[in-house]
């Protein structure tokens, strides 16, 4: 198949993909309910009581069993990690390649399966499902080949200026030791898959904490990994169905560095615990956004209404780079609006393992509560619901976390304009002009993503002013959704990261690196 799965290529996939994915789910189907362990130092570890885990789709549906992570578990994951680290380090760095690339392959031969135990797990569609797990594939070839580009990050400098010696001088960078990736619900193979192959390529060791709702998603990867035969320690897996483990991981002394995904508040409180110690450990951590979009009067309004449609309700809302508020400029609000209410509308929810549904489920009980006391917030501030703004609970949606896609226009003064919901609401006001626009855009602590739809010279200047790290103008695929390995370095400015630098670009390996200047004289 030629067809190259990306978010931007996702809307229109070749017959023979639905095939495949329709295969890999009934075969998985057969065989839910499996009890699965840790992984740690090479081996599956079960020493704990074991915590059932559901669908969102259908709460009736036991996907799998896992042991909760305590204290014994953390310390002998990092402690595989540390112990496999000097070997780790001193592989040639093509052989490490070599048996990471092979990863990437393994991930390829089962993108099906575990794209169909993605969206049985996470309640995203099989476009979504798949194309994370292909992402990650594209992670370990992308971080292999540009650790390959820079060197390894090993430079010879001029010899110093001396008549009576050769003095040789060399810039190194050599990893940290082990490193811990905490991964969210909402891309867990992916944001446990791609941090970690970048620690590895450079030459870390790594422990993964799964997030508490997607144990197996992150499970599937340990064993891609096993079988590519890198060494037992060298990668560890912890699940935590009970969310006790991850303070257990930041806080171990021999942990080197972090990366996390999450919540801004959660990722503040690491990134300052690290820097809290008898020396400043790093932090790479992505906190989320709230994602604005601004229409001007020159904007093409069907691209507009498609992309805004994407990116505020794929995944139901639950990415951080999710659509959030849309600022149009009055004179053309009224037609915006005319296109994507029918759009909207038109969403077909539900099981989101089946061709036909877009909009699969919201995580847990948690989101599902919260969207419902969000619209409530909504309406009684007198905002006025253009779309949805409903949970659905009849029929095949009783047993799940079902919520429709809304749209609501809300005075400027609403909370919700400044608060992270991760559900499938998007906000709309009316502004007189783009400037405005992009005060309102510009007016939050998180800076992740940003989208616009104007003409040429308003394009320009979007991109000028806006304060966002990923920014997308005139994007059909999505408003503010979409980047992909080797195309769009992903990572936010302000509060949405921690050290301003994207995913798979072209300085993100070197963040899991400490650099050794090396002066040998002769």
């Amino acid at each position: 198949m030629t067809f190259k799965l990306t978010y931007s290529t996702m809307f229109n996939p070749p017959a023979e993909l639905h095939e495949r994915f329709e295969s890999a789910m009934n075969d998985l189907r057969e065989n839910l309910g499996k009890s699965y362990g840790h992984y740690i130092n090479g081996e599956d570890v079960s020493v704990n009581a074991l915590s059932d885990g559901y669908s969102p789709i259908n709460t009736d549906w036991l996907l799998t069993r896992f042991p909760l992570a305590g204290a014994q578990d953390v310390d002998a994951a990092v402690a595989a990690a540390r112990a496999a680290f000097p070997g780790w380090r001193a592989t040639p760095p093509a052989e490490r390649n070599r048996m990471l690339r092979r990863v990437a392959e393994l991930i390829e031969e089962r993108v099906y399966e575990i794209g169909a135990a993605v969206a049985l797990e996470v309640g995203k569609n099989r476009m979504e499902a798949l194309g994370e797990v292909q992402e990650t594939a594209d992670f370990f070839y992308c971080y292999c080949d540009d650790f390959e580009k820079q060197n390894g990050f090993d430079h010879v400098l001029p010899d110093d200026p001396l008549a009576d010696y050769k003095s040789h001088n060399r810039s190194v960078m050599k990893p940290y030791g082990p490193w811990a990736v905490i991964a969210p619900f909402n891309f867990p193979f992916a944001l446990a898959g791609g941090p970690a192959a970048a620690a590895l390529v450079t030459g870390n060791t790594v422990v993964v904490k799964g997030a508490p709702d997607t144990p197996w998603s992150v499970r599937l990867l340990a064993d891609c990994i096993r079988d590519a035969g890198i060494p037992a320690g060298v990668f560890n897996y912890l699940a935590d169905p009970d969310d006790s483990a991850g303070p257990l991981l930041t806080d171990h002394p021999d942990v080197a560095g972090v990366t996390f995904t999450g919540s801004y508040g959660v990722g503040r409180q690491i990134s300052q615990k690290l820097t809290s110690g008898p020396y400043s450990r790093p932090c790479i951590a992505e906190m989320g956004g709230k994602n604005a979009c601004i229409v001007t009067a020159n904007g093409d309004l069907e691209r507009a209404a498609l992309g805004i449609l994407r990116s505020a309700f794929g995944l139901s809302g639950e990415k951080c780079s999710a659509l959030s508020r849309v600022y149009v400029e009055e004179s053309v609000a009224d037609a915006l609006l005319d296109l994507l209410k029918p759009q909207i509308d038109a969403i077909k929810v539900g099981d989101p393992t089946r061709v036909e549904n877009y909009l699969g489920t919201v995580i847990n009980a948690g989101a599902y509560e919260n969207y419902q006391v969000y619209i409530k917030e909504l309406r009684d501030s007198g905002a006025t619901i253009v779309a949805g703004g409903a949970v659905l609970t009849d029929g095949e949606f009783a047993k799940g976390y079902f919520c429709t896609p809304t749209l609501a226009e809300a005075s400027l003064e609403h909370r919700l304009w400044q608060h992270e919901m991760f559900v499938p609401i998007v906000m709309l006001a009316r502004v007189p002009d783009k400037e405005t626009g992009m005060r309102l855009t510009n007016d939050t602590n998180l800076g992740l993503t940003a989208g616009f739809y104007g003409n040429e010279a308003e394009t320009e200047w979007f991109f000028d002013n806006v304060e966002a790290g990923v920014t997308y103008a005139n994007r059909p695929q999505g408003a503010t959704t979409g980047a992909w390995p080797g195309f769009q370095p992903f990572g936010g400015w302000k509060g949405s990261s921690s050290t301003g630098k994207g995913i798979a670009s072209f300085y993100y390996l070197a963040q899991y690196l400490r650099e050794q200047s090396q002066t040998s004289v002769e």
